[in-house]
């Protein structure tokens, strides 16, 4: 029996998976945050602030009453939240951590070599001391032991102390204690990390179970590759592997493609089809989502599902650039509708939109264009700015 979804059902459940189809305005209260990002399952951190840092864009498009202090709360006071990798710098609920010990495991192999042809021999002379001084004198920033005349740049000219705090980091010796203008302030990971969170010990047999089946349950339907991809924790072989031995609660699904085409086979718990009638529908408002958003952070993906192609273009030389440095997709119900270049003036107090691009067969109706007005409102309220200034040519 062949089980086709349709584009429209997978963009619904998709959707849904990413808190992106609850009503946007409920009131959001520390723990539903916490709620939240567990079930996002990871919330990428970035320092770029062209309108509002990825992190609290990535919460404020899903429920416009998030609060910031909330986050603060939990990730530097409460422990219930902590930071490390994914595929990138991300924040993640802390009752993760006992399987994020496999991923440093792995680090502290491949860390020393790759980092010794980066720095050469005896980059490693600093590790010891700067273990000490944190153990000793507790939560630190780099600048506090940068080592005396060394100029500072980006991370291939780290100090030795600086590149101690981000291995000892890397590997969960450290943890992030909290930031002090985006700068990490770094602590023994004992002292950040509550005792209910670093206990117990899982096996590795384990660690993989839980890494692929807590990804297809965030996925809704996946292939082995995605499923993999989700928390870059396992090969894609060891995924594989979980589908097979795990085939008895899985059901194969083809998923409709966006644009045509052939539909793309991928697995599902074996309850998905049964279920599909309890995902909602997005809401039809329009919402400005972060480029590190992760419902988009798999570009394939995001073709497949929406038909639309999707490159951040900060790395693109700027004659180069079919957009712009930083544009930021723009959400309408279950369809990605186009993108905007925007920033944020602070000096001026105002959200300069430079340009707009719908995607083929979008329209700029009237009510359209007021949906994304009232959207940059509230925006600018929630990055606490003062009006929407349209630039001259921003419809292209």
């Amino acid at each position: 029996m062949t089980n086709l979804l349709s584009n429209s059902d997978a963009r619904r459940v998709f959707l849904a998976k990413q808190g992106l189809s609850a009503p946007p305005n409920r009131a959001l209260t520390k723990a539903g945050l916490l709620q939240l990002i567990h079930e996002l399952g990871f919330v990428q951190v970035d320092s770029i602030q062209t309108v509002e840092r990825a992190h609290h864009q990535i919460l404020f498009s899903r429920n416009q009453t998030y609060r910031r202090e909330h986050l603060t709360a939990l990730l530097e006071k409460d422990g219930a939240l902590f930071e490390h990798w994914t595929h990138d710098a991300s924040i993640l609920p802390s009752a993760f951590f006992v399987y994020w010990k496999h991923k440093f495991l792995h680090q502290e192999k491949v860390l020393i070599e790759r980092w010794r042809k980066w720095r050469g021999e005896g980059f490693e002379a600093a590790f010891e001391e700067t273990y000490e001084r944190v153990r000793r004198d507790g939560a630190i920033l780099s600048r506090d032991i940068k080592a005396d005349g060394h100029v500072s740049g980006g991370w291939w000219n780290w100090h030795p102390n600086k590149t101690a705090l981000e291995y000892f980091w890397h590997t969960g010796k450290f943890a992030i204690a909290g930031r002090s203008n985006f700068q990490k302030i770094y602590d023994l990971a004992e002292r950040v990390i509550p005792t209910e969170f670093r206990e117990p010990e899982v096996s590795r047999e384990e660690f993989v179970d839980w890494a692929c089946r807590s990804a297809l349950t965030r996925l809704g339907f996946a292939t082995h590759g995605e499923i993999s991809a989700f928390w870059n924790l396992v090969s894609p072989d060891e995924a594989k592997a979980w589908v097979s031995t795990h085939r008895d609660e899985l059901i194969e699904v083809l998923i409709e493609p966006a644009l045509g085409g052939k539909a793309r086979p991928s697995w599902a718990f074996a309850d998905f089809l049964s279920t599909l009638d309890t995902y909602p529908g997005a809401p039809p408002r329009i919402r400005v989502l972060s480029p590190f958003d992760p419902m988009i952070r798999d570009r394939n993906r995001t073709e497949r599902l929406f038909g639309f192609f999707y490159r951040i273009e900060i790395f693109v030389p700027e004659p180069k650039r079919e957009y712009g440095y930083y544009v930021f997709p723009l959400l309408e119900g279950d369809r990605l509708i186009g993108r905007i270049d925007m920033k944020a003036d602070r000096k001026k107090s105002t959200l300069d939109v430079k340009r707009l691009w719908l995607e083929p067969g979008v329209k700029p109706s009237a009510g359209r264009l007021e949906r994304l007005e009232a959207e940059l409102e509230r925006l600018v309220r929630f990055a606490g700015l003062e009006k929407v200034v349209f630039l001259e040519g921003w419809r292209g």
